[in-house]
C-alpha cells in the first residue's frame, strides 16, 4: 500500500487560500473592501486631481464651442441673457404698447455679443484649469455633480472677469449692443414712459457670459460624472469608472 505524502509546498499554498478566504469572508462581515480590491481601486489625491483637471479642460473646451456658435447663448434658455434687472419694467412697458422690435433687439444683441466673446474665452479658461491648484481633490470628487467647476470658479473667476471685460466690449459694439440700447432709451423718452435707468451694461453683459460658460462647464462636469460614455481617456476612466 502506497501513502500519499504532502508535500510542504502543497501544505503551504492550501493554508495560505484558507488564509485568504478567512480574510475575504471577515472583510465581507465587516462591510469593508477585500484587500484586492483596495489595491486595485488606489487611486492618490495627485492622480484625482489630475482627473478632475481633465474633466474641467473639456468641460471648457466643449462649453466654448457650444456657446461660440450662432445661437449659442440666444437659444439656449440655460444661458439665455434676458434684460437687465434695471430694464425689465421698461421693456415689458414698451412690449405693452408693441414695440416688442425695440426690446428684442437689446435681447439679441447682447445674445451675440456673449456669443463673439466666447470665441476668445478658450484661452483663458483653459489656462485656468491648467493653473489650478486643487486642494483636497477627494472631497471635490465625493462632492455635487458640479464641485470642480464650483471650485474653479472660485480660484479664477476674479482674474477671468479682469481679463474678459475688454473682449466683452469689442463684441457688444460688434453686435450693436449700445445701439440697440441707445433707440430703446429714445424710444422711453419719446413716449415718457420711465425715468431713464442707469445701467452698467458692460458689466452685465461680462458677468452673464462668464456665468453663461461656468453653467455649461458644470453641465459637462455632471455629464462625466453621470455618463461612463463620456469618460473618453484612461485618466478620466481610473478617477470617475470604468464604463
Amino acid at each position: 500500500m502506497q501513502i500519499a505524502l504532502r508535500s510542504p509546498l502543497r501544505v503551504w499554498i492550501r493554508v495560505l487560500a484558507a488564509g485568504v478566504g478567512l480574510a475575504a469572508a471577515g472583510c465581507a462581515a465587516l462591510g469593508i473592501s477585500a484587500p484586492g480590491e483596495l489595491l486595485g481601486t488606489a487611486r492618490s489625491e495627485a492622480t484625482i486631481a489630475a482627473g478632475l483637471r481633465e474633466a474641467l479642460q473639456f468641460g471648457a473646451e466643449r462649453s466654448v464651442s457650444q456657446a461660440s456658435r450662432p445661437g449659442g447663448f440666444l437659444d439656449d434658455p440655460r444661458v439665455r441673457i434676458p434684460l437687465p434687472p434695471q430694464l425689465d419694467k421698461l421693456g415689458r412697458g414698451l412690449r405693452a404698447l408693441g414695440f416688442d422690435g425695440t426690446v428684442d433687439d437689446l435681447e439679441v444683441a447682447m445674445n451675440r455679443s456673449a456669443e463673439r466673446a466666447a470665441r476668445e474665452a478658450q484661452g483663458p479658461l483653459v489656462g485656468a484649469v491648467a493653473g489650478l491648484r486643487i486642494a483636497d481633490a477627494r472631497a471635490i470628487l465625493a462632492g455635487p455633480g458640479d464641485a470642480a467647476t464650483q471650485y474653479l470658479r472660485r480660484e479664477s473667476e476674479a482674474a477671468l472677469r479682469e481679463r474678459f471685460a475688454p473682449v466683452v466690449e469689442s463684441a457688444m459694439r460688434s453686435a450693436g449692443v449700445y445701439r440697440a440700447f441707445e433707440d430703446l432709451l429714445s424710444r422711453n423718452r419719446a413716449l415718457a414712459l420711465l425715468p431713464s435707468p442707469t445701467v452698467e451694461l458692460n458689466r452685465y453683459v461680462t458677468e452673464e457670459t462668464l456665468d453663461g460658460l461656468f453653467t455649461l462647464i458644470a453641465s459637462e462636469e455632471r455629464r462625466i460624472r453621470s455618463d461612463p460614455a463620456a469618460r473618453t481617456t484612461d485618466l478620466l476612466r481610473a478617477v470617475f469608472g470604468e464604463p
